[in-house]
């Protein structure tokens, strides 16, 4: 078994990530050191000269502002050492910079370097320039550019390598900090503060580009800002300025004198003396930990959280099946959290179970300095040897502040995945699951409220005494790769009874919390025909599961958000929220983010103001899973957990396991961080203050049913079935993206959408059909035609809707042709009326209250029209093929010496029918017009060449009214294939039968 200290896993790390561009520099130690220039272009940092990667450069400054050579670069090493020369890689794209003329400088005295050690000028080309000299001892290396190849006036070096035997340089804040001395001995939390903020200085264009996106401009690096200490006094009076406005605010007047005679200090300290400027460092974070522990919002002295590892496989699902647990950890108190000496209290240390199948038992973690053995493969399996202990996961504490929910798996069992398609069992065995248990605050009473198949986790207190939670009993996987199951919003009885399902989704959900209006906030994944990797943000529904919506960023394109915005949690006396900006391929954390709902959602980061700029969003943009499980005091203050260690890339899938080093951590908007709690061998998590507080208003609850649980519905299923809602549209020409001039919308298309029973990685049956442009990672959802509805001439619409089933619609014209679509799922629950206002109309226009009662709504709800035989559910076999059977096959087949597309059932390829390979990639559904949100006229039907042709006439082919809709509902239904996902089911409707799926 493997037993790693703290120190010991930070060189593990270290060395494991730094990056080996040359073979032979592995093979020598490699020491940080600090660089500094006269001049930095943004992306052209300095210590980009000595990052180990030729294909990146220090350059200096251009445009607007460009000084003149000439120009230096400085290296501290740290200590002395014998150098007997240096190597200058030029850039190899361009000329611009590259340096002729050159002096070279080496000393012990930054202040007297003296005279240069060597005057000369390199020869032109991108070739490696190699300078010896006669060994001379130093600390620091300085080369002066004199002038530029072509006498312009920048400078540049892609890579700068001092000749020092046994030795290799690499810049600090070039690949994964270095949080440990040469000795191997971790640096203090001061230290690494110092290092980080070296690091964020060298990265000013990363500041620049956020700058309008940041919540606070103190948290950004200011031009101002020279070194660490600089921007320390300058965060730090922003903290005190800032606490000095608040109700009951603390008396500052003496720490802001030392604050001030610091700042006097550093005025008289050179810049260049940095061990100087680094003493004052600390002792400015001194007074600043002691400003910002008078916080009056700090009203408590306890914080509930847990400790543990971070999951075995490093992706947004795999992260929460216990399969994937690493044991270890606990549920914990630290008692006087914010005092010079917290003591930290095992809740469970005396506590045996009292109710569930784990009656009688201790529920333990093992051995903290344990690291895991067992791996994941992320396929399902979990393979290896076992370490002893469970694994504790997503605490919450009720309102009076004397019972704590929390998740726990055991470790124990078979470690494979079952492969199945009963909606009533799980996929695990029931130890390799988490589960939802309770205690008291003091350690009495723990019980278990869930059990079985199924992971249950992140439960939530309720306002109405009830629990949310996530849970796999909605069942179903994700539909781009691998075997990961679904897990969606699940309500129980505070005793574990009454299990309902609040939300029908068909993939992932996350982190259900309360927010200030009484409504559940939790996150979604909605890619419903787009790419896999898009929209997990934000939803609110109301406790008994009605109308489900997105807060923001539901069509927001990937590249200019998070991927995830995990962990979400309302900030008290306001609308906004906090979350974590998380990746897709990686684990729940990243960096902390404020989302303002009241901003316009942009499809973009509109609504979206970052907390930590410092740390990019992991994936899209390049970030490292730093924060993370965020708890709001204020708008500017929060608790939360941070890990220096997890620099970008680490912890991303297919990077190898870290189990992390989160601390815990009161962080503000003015960019101060300070260090509440570590445990030097395990990882906290999730810090809750131990303290009551308000329930939150709600509005009433209209349903609370039998049959809402999916994997129980055989047990009612006549019941189910009957469950109706209303839904009434208030004008459905209301929408984002302008409609084709014209469009007069006689009806909507309902479908209802359709979980994937089955996996869709390597034990994948049939491809639904074919991929849709934007989401090729991902099998095409099933769906089935439910019916249609009429639409008033004002736009208006009023119609019942099966309940407790995804559902999601498509506006059509008078022709049937659809001309928008959703690409996303709602549902309504039994006897509940949702009301739209349009169709993607901005969610920050607010709805007007009609002068005119709409014409639907003063009839009594349509009821919906079946459509034809093949699309309840979808049937490519029962839908298009007779069509071309009547019509087509036939001449196709008498004129086979001109080549026609094959319209036959045979040969089969790709367990699709000739007709459906010959006409689908040049004829049928490409895309959207959009790959996030629907152009409205430009996708199915209404763009595609085969209708126009049938429209139109082909040869003396004239369709019947009705075949022309069947192809046309071919055309607008993403040209699908199958309409269910199980083989048995898909060998079924390949030979033309009828069938229903497993799951609905």
């Amino acid at each position: 078994m493997a037993h790693l200290k703290h120190s010991a896993w930070l060189s593990l790390l270290l060395c494991s990530c730094l990056p080996a561009f040359h073979t032979e520099a592995a093979k020598l130690k490699t020491v940080s050191v600090s660089v500094r220039a006269d001049s930095e272009h943004s992306n052209y940092e300095a210590y980009r000269a000595l990052d180990g990667d030729p294909e990146t450069m220090w350059h200096t400054e251009f445009g607007s502002r460009t000084p003149s050579v000439p120009h230096q670069i400085t290296l501290d090493l740290g200590q002395e050492y014998e150098l007997s020369g240096f190597i200058y890689t030029p850039r190899k794209d361009c000329g611009n910079g590259t340096i002729s003329r050159y002096e070279c400088y080496v000393g012990s005295d930054l202040k007297t370097l003296g005279d240069p050690v060597l005057t000369g000028e390199f020869a032109k080309g991108t070739t490696e320039n190699t300078v010896t000299f006669a060994p001379v001892k130093g600390r620091y290396f300085r080369l002066r550019a004199l002038s530029e190849v072509n006498g312009r006036p920048w400078t540049s070096i892609a890579e700068l390598r001092l000749l020092v035997d046994g030795v290799t340089f690499r810049a600090e804040g070039a690949g994964p900090a270095a949080l440990v001395h040469e000795d191997g001995t971790p640096l203090s939390e001061l230290e690494i503060q110092y290092v980080s903020l070296l690091a964020d200085l060298r990265n000013r264009g990363h500041f620049q580009r956020v700058a309008a996106e940041t919540y606070r401009a103190e948290a950004l690096i200011l031009d101002s800002d020279r070194d660490p200490l600089d921007v320390v006094l300058r965060r730090t009076a922003a903290l005190a300025a800032d606490l000095k406005t608040m109700p009951n605010a603390p008396d500052l007047v003496e720490l802001e004198k030392q604050l001030a005679a610091l700042a006097q200090r550093a005025e008289a300290t050179d810049i260049d003396d940095a061990d100087a400027r680094q003493t004052l460092f600390e002792d400015v974070c001194k007074v600043r930990r002691r400003i910002a522990f008078s916080n009056p919002l700090l009203s408590f002295n306890e914080l509930v959280f847990i400790k543990r590892r971070r999951a075995l496989f490093n992706h947004l699902c795999d992260q929460y099946y216990g399969m994937a647990a690493a044991p270890g950890g606990g549920l914990y108190v630290l008692e006087g959290a914010f005092s010079d000496s917290p003591a930290v209290r095992d809740v469970l240390a005396d506590s045996i179970v009292e109710k569930g199948r784990l009656s009688g038992e201790k529920l333990w973690g093992g051995p903290s300095d344990v690291l895991p053995t067992a791996s994941f493969d992320g396929n399902g399996n979990r393979i290896g040897e076992e370490t002893p202990g469970g694994t504790f996961l997503s605490p919450d504490l009720s309102y009076d502040g004397k019972t704590v929910l929390f998740a726990y798996v055991e470790n124990r069992g078979d470690m494979e995945h079952r492969h199945h398609t009963d909606p009533t069992q799980g996929h695990w065995h029931e130890g390799r699951c988490y589960h939802v248990f309770k205690v008291n605050v003091d350690g009495t009473n723990p019980e278990q409220l869930t059990d079985g198949t199924f992971n249950d986790f992140d439960p939530c207190w309720l306002p109405n005494g009830r629990i949310a939670f996530i849970s796999e009993r909605r069942g179903g996987y994700l539909r781009c790769g691998r075997v990961c199951p679904n897990y969606t919003l699940y309500d129980m009885a505070a005793d574990g009874s009454d299990i309902q399902c609040l939300s029908f989704h068909e993939t992932n959900e996350w982190h259900p919390s309360v927010n200030n209006e009484g409504m559940i906030l939790w996150t979604r994944w909605d890619y419903v025909d787009r790419h896999g990797c898009t929209a997990h943000m934000p939803w609110t529904t109301t406790l008994d599961g009605r109308d489900p919506r997105p807060v923001h960023g539901n069509y927001a394109i990937r590249q200019e958000r998070p991927d995830m915005e995990s962990d979400c949690r309302a900030v008290p006396g306001s609308n906004k929220i906090v979350a974590t900006a998380s990746p897709h391929h990686g684990q729940s954390f990243g960096s902390l983010i404020l989302i303002d709902p009241s901003l316009p959602d942009n499809d973009s980061i509109g609504p979206v103001r970052r907390l930590t700029p410092e740390v990019g969003f992991p994936e899209t943009q390049g970030g490292a899973q730093a924060y993370g499980t965020p708890y709001p005091l204020s708008d500017n203050y929060h608790l939360c957990v941070y890990d220096a260690t997890m620099q970008p890339g680490v912890g991303r899938q297919g990077k190898g396991y870290v189990p992390g080093d989160y601390g815990i951590y009161l962080v503000d908007a003015f960019g101060n961080r300070e260090l509440v709690y570590r445990d030097p061998e395990i990882s906290c998590f999730t810090p809750i203050p131990l303290r009551e507080q308000p329930v939150p208003k709600t509005g009433p609850e209209l349903v609370r049913g039998a049959g809402t649980d999916p994997a129980t519905r055989h047990e009612a299923a006549d019941e189910f079935a009957k469950a109706e809602g209303t839904m009434a549209v208030i004008n459905v020409y209301d929408g984002f993206k302008p409609w084709p001039e014209d469009t007069k919308i006689t009806h909507l298309r309902v479908f209802q959408l359709l979980p994937m029973p089955v996996p869709s990685g390597p034990l994948k049956p049939f491809d639904t059909g074919r991929r849709e442009a934007s989401a090729k990672d991902s099998v095409v959802p099933c769906r089935w035609v439910l019916g249609t509805a009429p639409v008033e001439a004002d736009g208006s619409a009023h119609f019942s809707v099966p309940a407790n089933r995804e559902l999601f619609f498509q506006a059509l014209d008078e022709n049937g042709l659809a001309i928008q679509s959703m690409r996303s799922g709602t549902h309504v629950r039994e006897g509940e009326r949702l009301t739209c206002v349009g169709c993607h109309e901005p969610k920050s226009r607010v709805a007007q209250a009609a002068e005119v009662v709409p014409l639907a709504l003063k009839r009594p709800p349509s009821k919906l029209v079946p459509d034809v035989d093949g699309s309840a559910p979808f049937s490519y076999p029962r839908l298009v093929q007779p069509v071309l059977e009547r019509n087509c096959v036939k001449c196709h087949e008498e004129n086979r010496d001109k080549n026609p597309p094959n319209l036959a059932r045979e040969p089969i390829a790709n367990n699709w029918y000739a007709s459906y390979n010959s006409l689908v990639e040049k004829y049928g559904f490409y895309d959207y017009g959009d790959g996030y949100r629907t152009t409205p006229g430009q996708f199915g039907a209404k763009a595609s060449k085969l209708y126009q042709m049938l429209q139109e006439g082909h040869h003396d082919l004239q369709l019947s009214k009705e075949d022309l809709h069947r192809i046309t509902l071919w055309l607008d239904c993403t040209s699908m294939f199958y309409g269910v996902y199980e083989r048995e089911g898909g060998l079924a409707q390949l030979r033309g039968e009828p069938v229903r799926p497993t799951l609905e």
